[in-house]
C-alpha cells in the first residue's frame, strides 16, 4: 500500500498517518527519491515504532537490492549498491558518543552518501545542523510519521 503522501513535502510539525508496515516502507521509499549525497536522516521513536521498516523503504528507494535489517548489534550497516550509498546506524546500544565516534562517524558524514540513523535522539549533538529529523509513533491502528524541526527536546 503506498504512503498517502510524499514525506519530503511535509513541513516541520506536519505528519502522515501510515496504516501498516507496507505504508511505512512506502514512505521511506518516497523520501529516498529526493536524497542527495551528504544527507543525514534522523529517525526517532520507541521500540516497534517503525524505524527499521522506514529504513527498508528508504534503502529500497535508493535502489539497494537486498534485505535491510536493523544494525542494533553491529551499530552500522553499509549499503553500497544503489543510486547513493547508505550508512545505516543504530544509536540504541552505545552508552557514549565516544563509541560512535570510534566507528569513524566523521568519515561516514564526510562520504558522498546518506547517513540514516535510528535512535538518533540518543546522541543528537553528533548530528550536523542540516539533519532531517523524523519521528515515528504508534497511532490508532497504524503509526504516525512526523517531520520535526530539529532534534527532539529531552523529556524532563
Amino acid at each position: 500500500m503506498p504512503a498517502p503522501a510524499d514525506p519530503a513535502t511535509l513541513s516541520p510539525g506536519d505528519s502522515l498517518f501510515l496504516p501498516d508496515a507496507a505504508a511505512t516502507i512506502a514512505a521511506g521509499h518516497a523520501l529516498a527519491s529526493s536524497a542527495q549525497p551528504g544527507d543525514v536522516i534522523a529517525l526517532t521513536g520507541g521500540l516497534g515504532a517503525g524505524k527499521t521498516h522506514f529504513s527498508k523503504g528508504f534503502t529500497s528507494g535508493l535502489g539497494f537490492p537486498s534485505d535491510v535489517t536493523s544494525p542494533t548489534f553491529s551499530l552500522v550497516h553499509e549499503y553500497p549498491g544503489g543510486r547513493l550509498p547508505v550508512f545505516h546506524f543504530d544509536f540504541y546500544r552505545p552508552a557514549t558518543a565516544t563509541e560512535i565516534i570510534a566507528l569513524g562517524w566523521d568519515d561516514y558524514l564526510d562520504a558522498p552518501a546518506v547517513c540514516l540513523v535510528e535512535w538518533a535522539d540518543r546522541f543528537p549533538d553528533l548530528l550536523p545542523p542540516h539533519t532531517s529529523w523524523w519521528h515515528l509513533e504508534p497511532a490508532d491502528s497504524g503509526r504516525r510519521l512526523t517531520r520535526l524541526a530539529g532534534p527532539p527536546r529531552p523529556s524532563s
